[in-house]
């Protein structure tokens, strides 16, 4: 319990630290190694909740525009880009689930009014599933493989809408150009996944509250039920601390636990590194 307090305490220390800073800017925030932090999650499924955990991994990198991947060696029209890696692990009754969204923003907000691209990946005992979207000059298209008949293998193209999955880093650069009141949105990926929606632009209601120390983003769907809240620090670098998506399967809560900055944890892959998952919260065998 002690130790449970002092976590808590420590976390909360650090959050308020981070937020409190005046001389953060984006960049020199940012190009430090990457941010992981890791949430208690609650996930809404079949009806139930069932305990998992979930870790948002954000990261800068070069991206290629045209070809819309990492740029790693020669000559190429790039732009650096804030990436984030969202998974979600959690069980319903005796089987698994595996989910990983990555969407990568450019940090230039003014020359880039939108993401460039998406992917999510969903697997569970029963089978897989995969999407991508990319940015093309009139709006989106998606790509989406599936085991289910009635999905099967789709390209679509979408309108120049905003799509859900990329105002999770928009929240991190900079909360104010949030889309507030009416718009067409495509709803997030994992959503669209599990409940086996149809790729297409939907009317959404935007909401932006604050107070001292918290803000709140709020994005609602009335066509579909469903809601989104999520909650951030006041003051830059804007760390998400919760969030809340209710739907027609129940309400999916998240929580922030821990949390790392500066990690270059792509170096860290030695048996020996296990045990720094603790810093997370995480078990140090792969779960």
């Amino acid at each position: 319990m002690k130790a449970s307090i002092f976590l808590s305490f420590f976390l909360l220390v650090t959050l308020l630290a981070a937020e409190m800073n005046p001389n953060n800017s984006v960049r020199d925030f940012w190009f430090n190694g990457a941010e992981i932090n890791r949430y208690d999650l609650t996930q809404a499924r079949y009806g139930k909740l069932h305990s998992g955990h979930a870790e948002f991994i954000f990261v800068t990198e070069p991206f290629l525009i045209q070809e819309q991947v990492k740029h790693e060696r020669g000559p190429g029209n790039s732009t650096d880009v804030l990436k984030l890696n969202a998974l979600r692990t959690f069980n319903t009754g005796i089987y698994s689930y595996r989910t990983m969204t990555s969407t990568f923003r450019p940090i230039d907000l003014e020359s880039y009014p939108h993401a460039l691209k998406t992917t999510t990946s969903v697997q569970d005992w029963c089978g897989q599933a995969f999407q991508q979207i990319n940015r093309r000059e009139n709006g989106w298209r998606a790509e989406v493989r599936s085991y289910f008949q009635n999905e099967g293998d789709q390209t679509i193209e979408i309108n120049d809408v905003w799509l859900e999955d990329e105002l999770w880093l928009l929240i991190r650069l900079d909360p104010d150009k949030l889309p507030i009141g009416q718009f067409q949105a495509l709803p997030g990926s994992l959503y669209l996944r599990f409940a086996h929606k149809p790729h297409k632009s939907e009317v959404a209601v935007g909401a932006l509250s604050s107070d001292k120390s918290e803000r709140r983003y709020t994005i609602t769907y009335p066509a579909l039920k469903r809601e989104l809240r999520i909650y951030f620090g006041a003051q830059f670098p804007h760390i998400i601390r919760r969030w809340e998506e209710t739907d027609a399967q129940g309400t999916t809560t998240a929580i922030l636990k821990n949390r790392i900055m500066n990690s270059y944890y792509w170096s860290e892959n030695r048996p020996s590194d296990n045990k720094k998952r603790l810093q997370l919260g995480l078990e140090p065998i792969a779960d």
